[in-house]
């Protein structure tokens, strides 16, 4: 009896010790994505200060992109407004706002003197490092709401996690079309480049050695050269005899120097 008792101890003791740990361990996971979201949000801050200052140097410029500007100005106070909603909500509202702000990259491009404007430069290198650190803690963040979702649906730690009432954390994905967007790559059909002449075909029954050949003169496609040939003309008396044997008929010019003699 008292074996039994001392078993059931050990396991109420056991139990317990790993209901304390899981429970705790969601504590942890649940302080650790508040934390990563708590730089998300300093960091959507430091965007949020410096795109005013970024619009009105480039409103300097381009005065006349009038539209650009309002919509940026708009929809960053979309985002501001929306700052104690749901990562869900602000990440909508920050991937509007992030194609604003593309677009208005985009037309400075047609002004030069801005591009050299060492203020702009600044501000738009400020920009770039503030969105590395936004994009740098959306994967972490993302990756610790991934942990703590899996143990929240997984078993046995569902159990714990349905009775202390952790609720699934929402994840901060930016939305973006543009960016998701796969780039389309085509490269039409082998040999077939525009501008590019396409290569000779070998005729049936010629291997080719993988080389080059330039062509020579005289020479025709498929490895067979034309040689002229030479065909000498003997000249015969006028009067239709056969020519003479083991020597030149009488009259005809002796051979010059550097030449065979006639040898029939």
């Amino acid at each position: 009896m008292t074996l039994v008792i001392v078993i059931i101890v050990a396991i109420v003791v056991i139990l317990a010790i790993a209901l304390m740990v899981s429970y705790n361990r969601f504590v942890k996971q649940r302080n650790l994505i508040q934390e990563s979201w708590r730089q998300i949000d300093v960091e959507l801050h430091r965007r949020y200060d410096l795109i005013p200052n970024l619009v009105e140097t480039v409103r300097a410029y381009a005065a006349h992109e009038r539209h650009v500007f309002e919509e940026v100005a708009r929809l960053r106070t979309q985002a501001v407004n929306v700052q104690g909603a749901t990562p869900e909500q602000r990440a909508a509202a920050e991937g509007q706002l992030s194609g604003a702000l593309r677009q208005m990259m985009i037309s400075v491009e047609a002004y030069p003197q801005l591009q050299s404007n060492q203020n702009f430069l600044n501000l738009q290198r400020e920009l770039t490092d503030t969105e590395d650190r936004i994009a740098a803690g959306r994967r972490f963040y993302n990756a610790n709401v991934g942990d703590y979702n899996t143990r929240i649906e997984a078993f046995p730690s569902n159990l714990i996690a349905n009775s202390f009432k952790f609720e699934k954390a929402g994840y901060f994905e930016v939305k973006d079309e543009e960016v998701r967007s796969v780039p389309q790559v085509s490269f039409g059909t082998i040999g077939s480049v525009e501008g590019e002449q396409p290569q000779p075909q070998m005729q049936p029954g010629i291997q080719s050695s993988g080389q080059i050949q330039p062509q020579m003169p005289g020479q025709q496609q498929g490895g067979y050269s034309q040689q002229p040939q030479y065909q000498p003309q003997q000249q015969f008396p006028p009067t239709g005899g056969q020519p003479p044997v083991g020597g030149p008929p009488a009259g005809a010019p002796g051979p010059q120097d550097g030449q065979p003699p006639f040898t029939g």
